[in-house]
């Protein structure tokens, strides 16, 4: 598909802030109408649609939901075809991540991991699938670099992540061959906002791991995904990374 010969309609989960904001900038930079969703960050979402319809009056549409509550997922589906007449592409990318210990772990911690993470993924695709099966159109997930090799600590979201490949793939083969889906795998791009885990020494043995010895942008995950969906008809059921070779120093 191309964006510049026909507007194209994509559906991102956490658009309003970090690496989904810059997705829903570089998505709508080439020419894509966006339904962008949010759970809480009401406020960065509604002035990034405002800056964007500034550009391209009414080519973004905000929806409040929580991934968590199954029922809420459909509609977000239905609005994007109520103001776009169609849906192209949808972008799993929100997510929750934090650490769990092993022995504390209970089960408000997994419903929330792994219902961000993997169970939300399912259940939009599986909404969004007929919609995406009529535009012939694809799926990118956004996972993480550490799905083979685990973050001590983080026991869950590893597993979690781990299961959204799985479910990459497999979904690549369930709704091939009319849609295609693949996966992102960012590595040390953003640091997370509220963990005191990554202080300056961690941040510089993680930059020394990294074989380009530095951290990425948001925007080189944006691009990957745009790759994925406007450049690679004949890729599906893929996990590109996107981590500047750590992924072979861990």
């Amino acid at each position: 598909m191309n964006f510049h010969s026909v507007p194209k309609v994509v559906l991102i989960t956490g658009g309003a802030k970090r690496v989904g904001a810059a997705i829903t900038r570089e998505l709508h930079r080439q020419g894509a109408n966006i339904l962008l969703h949010y759970h809480t960050s009401a406020k960065e979402a509604l002035a990034l649609q405002a800056e964007l319809n500034l550009m391209r009056a009414g080519s973004v549409v905000v929806a409040q939901a929580n991934l968590l509550d199954l029922a809420a997922l459909p509609p977000l589906v239905d609005t994007a075809l109520q103001h776009f007449g169609r849906l192209d592409a949808l972008v799993n990318n929100a997510s929750s991540y934090y650490p769990t210990q092993l022995g504390q772990i209970d089960a408000a911690q997994w419903e929330e991991l792994m219902g961000s993470n993997l169970k939300a993924p399912l259940f939009l695709s599986q909404a969004a699938a007929d919609a995406l099966r009529a535009s012939q159109g694809c799926i990118v997930n956004i996972t993480d670099m550490h799905i083979e090799r685990p973050k001590k600590h983080y026991i869950v979201y590893s597993a979690a992540k781990a299961g959204l490949v799985s479910l990459t793939k497999s979904l690549a083969q369930e709704l091939a061959p009319d849609v295609r889906v693949n996966a992102v795998a960012p590595g040390p791009v953003l640091w997370p906002d509220d963990n005191q885990e990554f202080d300056e020494g961690y941040r510089q043995q993680v930059v020394n791991q990294t074989l380009l010895k530095r951290t990425g942008e948001p925007s080189d995950i944006a691009k990957a995904v745009k790759f994925l969906i406007d450049d690679a008809p004949f890729i599906t059921g893929h996990v590109l990374a996107v981590d500047g070779g750590r992924n072979l120093s861990l």
